[in-house]
């Protein structure tokens, strides 16, 4: 790969970055490069490691270690960025706005993700933006990303996604995965999550199946419009900020899957699909096609049954006995002339004289 298709996956170039003020923190261009530091920070990604610095202010020196990060300032220059380590994280405050739980606390200091997407408020223009929240396990600062910007694998190390697995690490939410193959062919389990530190999925080892249960659970009653608590045996008003009307409601108490539309993804984006109430874990099992579909699919269907057991299991049909070719799919009737012939033709019994 040449330098020229290299350099259009930096988001910087060396040249860009203010190297007087980089010696002010005993660093240059060398040094970085041996700390292998500047391929992430020309990508526009924080310093995979803490960088040793040193700020001499004349009549005083301070040593410390920081993560670097470049940043395009207001007038288009390129800054550079200290994020220096904190002794814990600041969940007391609020945080671009947003007002952090028992629960956001607990899943930050824990595994270094909220868990789920909330509204964030652009201090400068006042927008409002989804936004998924983690805190960087290197310096404890909390870092948001942009929920519309968040991109989740098709395959997680020989685990396909369906479309729900998708969608609960697009709300932000831990999935645990098991029977997934390492790079050296060995199966594992582990938990993955987005993490808006990295912006990407990141495996989380130390979470234990017990504590994902907890955070789904959590996130289910945040999202069912902090509906009333429900006892083990009660099917829920609400799935997903959508309340069922008293029909479907009747029916999904009663164990039945219903169809429920008008459900909005972490983007903003309307998706549908069927739920069923499991009584005896008290669960809300969600897919996006009907779990009986399969199995309907699988049995033959009346234009079908024709077909089936003429070709199959060598049964006769007597708007058909007399055809030579296989019947094709739903044929209950001759389907031409030539097989109108072959139907009205009449065989002689053999040893019948006229």
């Amino acid at each position: 790969m040449d330098n020229n298709t290299d350099n259009q996956e930096y988001r910087f170039q060396p040249e860009q970055i203010d190297w007087k003020t980089m010696e002010k923190f005993g660093l240059n261009q060398e040094k970085l490069e041996k700390m292998n530091a500047m391929d992430s920070l020309l990508r526009g990604f924080k310093t995979n490691t803490l960088i040793p610095i040193t700020i001499n202010l004349g009549t005083a020196v301070s040593k410390m270690d920081v993560r670097l990060s470049l940043q395009t300032g207001d007038t288009g220059q390129v800054a550079v960025h200290l994020h220096g380590i904190r002794k814990e994280p600041n969940l007391n405050n609020t945080f671009l706005g947003h007002q952090f739980t028992d629960e956001d606390k607990k899943n930050l200091k824990e595994t270094g993700n909220m868990g789920r997407v909330v509204d964030l408020v652009n201090l400068k223009t006042d927008e409002i933006i989804p936004s998924v929240i983690s805190r960087d396990r290197l310096t404890n600062e909390l870092v948001a990303y942009r929920a519309e910007y968040m991109k989740i694998p098709d395959e997680i190390k020989g685990i396909k996604l369906d479309e729900h697995q998708k969608q609960t690490l697009l709300e932000g939410r831990p999935l645990y995965l098991e029977g997934m193959t390492s790079k050296k062919g060995e199966p594992f389990d582990a938990t993955v999550q987005f993490n808006a530190d990295k912006r990407y999925v990141e495996f989380l080892f130390n979470t234990k199946p017990s504590q994902l249960q907890s955070q789904q659970q959590s996130q289910e009653q945040k999202t069912s419009n902090q509906q009333p608590q429900h006892t083990d045996k009660e099917a829920p008003k609400v799935f997903r900020g959508k309340e069922l009307d008293d029909s479907q409601y009747e029916k999904f108490k009663a164990g039945q899957t219903i169809y429920i539309d008008g459900l909005t993804d972490a983007k903003g984006k309307a998706y549908q699909g069927y739920i069923t109430f499991n009584k005896e874990t008290s669960k809300t099992d969600f897919s996006f096609t009907h779990p009986n579909k399969l199995k309907e699919e699988a049995k033959p269907t009346v234009d079908h049954k024709t077909q089936t057991a003429v070709n199959t299991q060598g049964k006769t049909n007597e708007a058909t006995k007399n055809l030579k070719e296989p019947l094709e799919s739903k044929q209950q009737q001759p389907a031409n002339k030539q097989q109108e012939d072959q139907q009205k033709k009449v065989r002689k019994p053999r040893g019948q004289k006229l």
